[in-house]
Parts: structure tokens; sequence; C-alpha cells
């Protein structure tokens, strides 16, 4: 029995320190759980969800502009195409929107770039345009250079 008890508590032991380092993992932010956050935040019309992925500064702005917008668009689906790290700060994902109108029922498809930072702990989309495909309500156009 003893010898059984020796090899049980540096084993129990083990786990509840991987189980801690797990937990505390699990607090930080990650950017593939950001990226499908927000983007199911506004897919299924959840912008207060979506808004906890932008810079507290414009959360107030981004839900009135996607109040704006109404139930008139609906994605259909969207794809996440390409994830680029540009080191362990910022990051540019390459997205496509499956969407239409309502009012119109016709599919289009719609290509965006956003622009990731981790600031702290957490991840926030701090830019996104259009980068091709059908003008998309509520998602704005490139800036004119």
């Amino acid at each position: 029995m003893r010898n059984r008890l020796g090899t049980l508590v540096p084993l129990l032991l083990a786990i509840a320190v991987a189980g801690c380092g797990a937990a505390a993992q699990h607090n930080a932010d990650t950017l593939a759980d950001s990226i499908r956050s927000f983007n199911d935040g506004v897919r299924w019309g959840r912008y207060n969800v979506a808004a906890a992925k932008i810079p507290a500064t414009e959360r107030s702005q981004f839900i009135d502009e996607m109040d704006a917008r109404g139930d008139d668009v609906k994605i259909s689906e969207y794809e996440i195409v390409n994830v680029d790290a540009h080191g362990p700060k910022e990051a540019r994902v390459h997205l496509k929107f499956s969407w239409y109108r309502a009012s119109e029922e016709i599919v289009r498809e719609t290509h965006a770039m956003q622009t990731w930072e981790r600031q702290g702990k957490l991840w926030f989309m701090v830019q996104e345009a259009r980068t091709r495909g059908a003008e998309m309500p509520g998602l704005p156009e490139p800036a004119v250079q």
C-alpha cells in the first residue's frame, strides 16, 4: 500500500500542476478564438459579443454601425482564408463572406482583410476593409492611397 501511495502522490501533484497551467493558459485570449468570436458575433447579429473584440474606444460606434445595417444584411457563412502573423502581437486575417440582403435574396461574395493586435492578453480587431468582391454594408471600403 505504501508503495502505491508513494507513486500516486507525485502523479496527482503533477496532474494538479498541469491543470493550473492549463487554467492560466485558458485565461489568455487566443487569436483563433478571437477571430471566431468576432466574426460569429457579426454573422449572427450578436453585436455586443463582437464588440468585445473591438478596442473599447470604438465599441459604441461599431454597435451603432451594425445596428444601422439592420436586419437586411445576412451573412450566410464566412471562411477564414489565411492568417498571416506579423510577430507575436499583430496578424492580418483574410476572410471570405457569403452574404445577401433579405430584400433581394441574391447571394454575394466579399473578401475582407482584418488587422488584429494583441493588447496585453487579449486580441482586438483594429482595422477591417473590403479587398475584393461586392461592396458589403457595414464593411469599410479600403483607404484610397
